[in-house]
């Protein structure tokens, strides 16, 4: 098997899955318990928590525990935007988010809400020019992610933030889905970040929004004592557990891990500008662990099929994008229908190999050839 979809999920890693199995056959409390089964799982939490603060630079009580980042933003999008309704109702963005941001801004449109998009440049960096200008009395929210998941996009963070902050009445919000463990991201200036385990080689069904502690928000989920008034349900300490281990071993040697990547990703773009009909959508901008490609004449879902019969696994789109034969992302940045509507994505790790690239390309020449051949094209 060739694995060359990381972005989408990341295997678990066996110390990570061996830190939910102790935590859950030798702790089998409830931390919310008073007994000491219960103080136990508690203590566990608690240094788990801190570990994760150390390394975001927040702190303990910065955290608030979800099932991933599609909870985690809506919970921020919507937490902000419910509770500080009386201050305004105007929202900014991007072209370039996930589906579980424009998830909930959809539904506060239906709520009043006005949305606006944010110009990008010919590299689909944020224009700040335009989002100065973007920027009201009444603006309540800015959300954009760190890193694009379809094209990998890179986005300042830093420089959106000082604009943002000028406004007292308005929060920033960044979705740091496809950043953790890859680059270093400055949150001085970001009132609400989302993660996901499952991106970082950890376990499904755990994440985190971290919340800047003189931020209140209303919660999606009351009832039932958790470790924040803003999440309520049990605390799932064997996730949490092992959120903090994933964590930690994905940030350690990070500088290395993403040298590594950014040779194999310069690999792979000069074996795939050989073919006439291959375009490289992702840019100096984006992250070497996504390399985003259309093959012009060949639908993706028929390409994506192909390479499966040989083990071969890459993603059309994001995972969790709707069945749109159309990138909007590709088209916003390309501006080339042609080549949204086949565009395929390729994500990387520490944990590919160049010998994985090279069987890789030498399946990719022989599916283009099939297909061409057969004509199976758009």
């Amino acid at each position: 098997m060739i694995y060359l979809d990381y972005s989408a999920t990341t295997p678990v890693n066996k110390d990570v899955l061996d830190s939910f199995v102790k935590a859950s056959l030798e702790f089998p409390g409830n931390s919310n318990s008073l007994h000491t089964l219960g103080v136990r799982c508690n203590k566990l939490i608690e240094s788990a928590t801190k570990q994760i603060a150390d390394i975001f630079k927040i702190k303990e009580t910065e955290i608030i525990y979800t099932s991933g980042s599609s909870e985690s933003n809506n919970l921020a999008i919507k937490g902000v935007c419910m509770k500080y309704k009386n201050r305004g109702k105007h929202i900014i963005t991007t072209h370039y988010e996930h589906s579980s941001i424009y998830g909930p801004l959809s539904y506060l449109q239906s709520e009043g809400f006005e949305v606006d998009f944010v110009d990008s440049d010919e590299f689909g960096l944020v224009d700040l020019k335009h989002l100065e200008s973007l920027m009201r009395e009444d603006t309540i929210l800015v959300s954009i992610n760190a890193i694009n998941s379809e094209i990998g996009i890179l986005q300042p963070i830093e420089e959106i933030g000082k604009i943002v902050k000028k406004n007292p009445k308005c929060f920033y919000h960044v979705d740091l889905t496809q950043a953790v463990s890859k680059v270093d991201i400055n949150l001085e200036n970001v009132d609400l970040a989302s993660f996901s385990a499952h991106k970082f080689f950890g376990i499904k069904g755990i994440g985190g929004l971290i919340k800047k502690e003189k931020i209140v928000i209303e919660p999606l989920i009351h009832g039932g004592k958790s470790t924040t008034i803003f999440r309520s349900g049990t605390p799932a300490h064997p996730l949490i557990v092992s959120l903090a281990k994933a964590l930690r071993l994905a940030c350690d040697d990070m500088e290395n891990k993403y040298n590594k990547v950014l040779e194999l990703n310069n690999y792979l773009k000069e074996k795939l500008n050989k073919y006439d009909n291959v375009y490289i959508n992702s840019n100096d901008k984006c992250i070497p662990y996504i390399l985003n490609i259309s093959i012009i004449n060949i639908k993706p879902e028929t390409f994506l099929h192909a390479l499966e019969k040989y083990e071969v696994y890459i993603s059309t789109q994001t995972a969790c994008s709707s069945s749109n034969s159309l990138s909007k992302s590709v088209l916003d940045l390309t501006k080339d229908e042609a080549r949204a509507k086949s565009s395929l994505r390729i994500s990387l790790s520490y944990l590919t190999t160049k010998d994985e690239l090279d069987k890789f390309i030498e399946i990719f020449d022989k599916c283009i050839k099939e297909l061409t051949l057969n004509g199976k094209n758009n």
